[in-house]
């Protein structure tokens, strides 16, 4: 006999347990189908938490290698290092707290989780192999959710051995600093690692194929990020392809192709491919179902219904026609939508025109709407307005004074179209301007809101000053 249930999630990523926590709130009974050791999936486990986790072990590291200059005492700052053992040990508990603490939730809020593989067996149906190998059967009177995610993929003709040739999975829990990493992507992923990896004492290099890091980012965040790596001392190669890649005798051996056609061959002790992630949904019966898929996503509507009723599907497993962001916190809020909407509630589909991005580089990276680019090729008449962290008194006092606020606006309204950072808490500060696009806010309301001083927002006000060509401090 099948268990229930109004609802079964497959998948307790931050999209899929956060779908379960609010229906469970609106009074359906839950059960979510989870294969891992620990709930929360890639991000929690493998992706935003520990990679952040290493990163601020990164930033104390600069702090107390800078020792003499911050006036601390009792530390040799030149003699300072990284203890890859503390390191781990202190970003596992941290996970290991965050995990427990969602089986906490499903606990308070009577969520079932079944341990094991889930197969889709029809519009109501979900077959579960647990650990043991025997088989339950569940069935959601409501619906099904697909929540699987995503995971690394590589690229024709690299093949990932996953021990000098890897994926973030192994990266994040390298268990030494090596004495050299090559990183192909410079995408949220390639850029973030290139961070950690050169404080921690890696000779680092970038490799992207097109002609600028963070390509997805605005052509001016694109070209400091540059300016500051390379005054790190990480090397950066853009128009570049890896065309192949083996284990060598120290380490990997690859061929590099640059834009002109000529290539090189480099060794490296690492090669970390960082070229993008595609949706989990092997083995899940998707196809025979008859679900409409496309490159191996689940297609959906802007309410995350697929073609087969009383299925729907959210987060990096998804595809809408159009841009869909593999980002926690989409997934987390297409989960709180979908959740209301089968609980009966009146819902609007998510305006991803206001989605943040944030890169936890050093420096980090914040932008929401479109960039001067895209404003342009829209058609707007297009102002702009930046101001650079130099400038501010809370970035010196820091000692982070690298980046800059680039406000895009249209000129004819006023309307800010976009907003782009990056430097010091770029990932803190762009949630005013997310509420700014949500709320059509104009440049001149920008500039009568008044901001801390001093602090790092300051420069989002005055971005919008010199938007208006009247920036008080620049």
């Amino acid at each position: 006999m099948a268990s229930e249930y109004d609802v079964v999630v497959v998948g307790a990523g931050t999209g899929g347990y956060v779908a379960a926590i609010r229906a469970a709130q609106l009074g359906l009974k839950v059960a979510v189908v989870e294969k891992q050791k620990a709930l929360g999936g890639t991000c929690l486990i493998w992706g935003c938490i520990p990679t952040k986790a290493l990163l601020e072990h990164a930033h104390a590291l600069k702090v107390a290698q800078s020792a003499k200059e911050w006036g601390l005492t009792g530390i040799d700052g030149a003699g300072v290092g990284i203890d890859m053992v503390a390191v781990h040990a202190r970003k596992d508990k941290m996970v290991s707290g965050l995990t427990g603490g969602i089986e906490m939730l499903f606990k308070k809020n009577k969520i079932d989780w079944i341990k094991g593989s889930a197969r889709l067996t029809g519009k109501q149906g979900v077959e579960v192999t647990l650990h043991d190998g025997t088989k339950q059967s569940l069935t959601a009177g409501k619906e099904i959710i697909v929540a699987t995610g995503s995971s690394p993929r590589s690229v024709p003709g690299i093949e990932v051995d996953r021990k000098t040739i890897v994926f973030s999975d192994e990266a994040i829990h390298l268990p030494y600093v090596p004495k050299s990493i090559a990183i192909m992507g410079s995408g949220a992923v390639g850029v973030e690692f290139a961070s950690i990896f050169r404080s921690y004492g890696s000779d680092v290099t970038v490799i992207e194929l097109l002609p600028r890091l963070v390509p997805g980012e605005d052509e001016a965040v694109s070209a400091e990020l540059e300016r500051t790596f390379k005054k790190r001392g990480i090397k950066v190669m853009t128009g570049s392809k890896v065309t192949a890649a083996k284990p060598g005798a120290k380490g990997v051996d690859i061929d590099v192709q640059g834009g002109d056609g000529k290539s090189q061959k480099l060794s490296y002790d690492l090669l970390l491919v960082a070229t993008g992630r595609g949706p989990v949904t092997e083995g899940l019966g998707a196809e025979a179902l008859g679900l409409k898929m496309d490159r191996g996503y689940v297609v959906v509507d802007s309410l995350f219904k697929t073609n087969v009723p009383g299925i729907s599907a959210i987060g990096d497993v998804i595809t809408m026609g159009g841009p869909h962001y593999q980002l926690a916190h989409v997934s987390s809020m297409e989960g709180i939508l979908l959740a209301e909407r089968i609980a009966g509630h009146a819902v609007q589909p998510i305006n991803y025109d206001h989605v943040p991005r944030c890169t936890y580089s050093d420096p980090e990276i914040g932008s929401v709407g479109l960039t001067e680019a895209q404003a342009a090729a829209q058609g707007h008449d297009v102002r702009i307005g930046t101001f650079p962290f130099r400038a501010l008194a809370r970035a010196r006092m820091a000692g982070e004074t690298d980046g800059f606020v680039k406000i895009v606006a249209e000129k004819k309204y006023d309307e800010v179209l976009g907003v782009h950072l990056i430097g010091p808490r770029a990932t803190e500060l762009v949630a005013e301007a997310v509420i700014a696009l949500r709320m059509e806010v104009t440049v001149e309301e920008l500039i009568k809101t008044i901001h801390a001083h001093p602090t790092m927002s300051e420069a989002v006000g005055e971005a919008a000053h010199a938007a208006h060509g009247a920036a008080i401090h620049l």
